[in-house]
């Protein structure tokens, strides 16, 4: 993990920030890795009734820890229903019953596009990473609004994506709207910096509000385009106690379940 503020990491403030974006009572469409973390601590403490979705068809999803993938048997041993994957697709997302669509990047650029597909030239990538898996697209596209999460890093904050796997706000301003996507885009873009939200009218990526121990300058030098900075910049609330002892013993459990320790 990266550094720490006082008694908890940055991760995990990351974590909590983008735990808290998750309404209770939201049916949210959840991504594996740092979303899937965020997506069950909001059903673990703020957000109990928040129903979780993965896209190989587990829903209502409860899992004691954290997936390795979508696969994981984890995600259908305790939720209320599993359906086949395009029922996920067909009745779920297109038809507008996902609220949150909670995601991942390898990359993201200024209007909130995301790259998962590879680093590098297509045809000879220095990294060929997971693609689009046949869901990030369609969630980008049609959940009714994006949270995406990712550690803030030039390599991930980039001036022109290697490849556009998910369109955000596409070339910015209503050139979204002009795609026809149902979804209203990516609504706020959390990091171990802070908070990123589109302007409401250009739809660039604006630094909202920062971490406790965070600062502007960091975040622009983490950023490998000239990031914007709202004129009155908050500050995140830092994690309770309560959101650090339930992540805590979520990752705690996850680790002695993937070990072959758990009891």
């Amino acid at each position: 993990m990266r550094g720490t503020v006082d008694s908890y990491t940055t991760d995990e403030m990351m974590t909590v920030a983008a735990s808290r974006e998750l309404k209770d009572g939201a049916v949210c469409l959840v991504g594996i890795g740092l979303p899937s973390e965020a997506a069950n601590l909001a059903r673990a403490t703020h957000a109990p009734g928040c129903v979780l979705v993965y896209e190989s068809g587990t829903i209502g999803t409860k899992p004691d820890v954290l997936p390795l993938s979508i696969g994981d048997g984890v995600l259908a041993e305790h939720a209320d229903s599993v359906v086949p994957v395009p029922e996920v697709f067909n009745y779920w997302l297109q038809a507008g019953r996902i609220d949150v669509g909670f995601l991942g990047a390898a990359q993201l650029d200024r209007f909130g596009n995301i790259n998962t597909t590879v680093v590098g030239p297509y045809d000879s990538p220095k990294v060929r990473l997971p693609g689009a898996g046949g869901a990030a697209p369609e969630i980008a596209a049609s959940a009714g609004e994006v949270i995406i999460m990712l550690r803030h890093k030039p390599r991930a904050f980039v001036e022109e994506l290697s490849f556009v796997t998910s369109v955000g706000y596409a070339r910015g301003g209503g050139s979204r709207e002009k795609l026809g996507y149902a979804g209203a885009g990516p609504t706020v873009v959390i990091t171990d910096l802070g908070v990123l939200r589109p302007d409401p009218e250009t739809k660039e990526l604006t630094l909202s509000a920062l971490h406790p121990g965070a600062t502007v300058e960091a975040a622009k030098e983490a950023t490998g385009w000239d990031l914007k900075v709202a004129r009155e910049i908050a500050t995140t609330e830092p994690p309770t106690d309560e959101e650090l002892e339930v992540l805590r013993d979520l990752r705690a459990r996850t680790e002695a379940m993937r070990k072959g320790t758990a009891g």
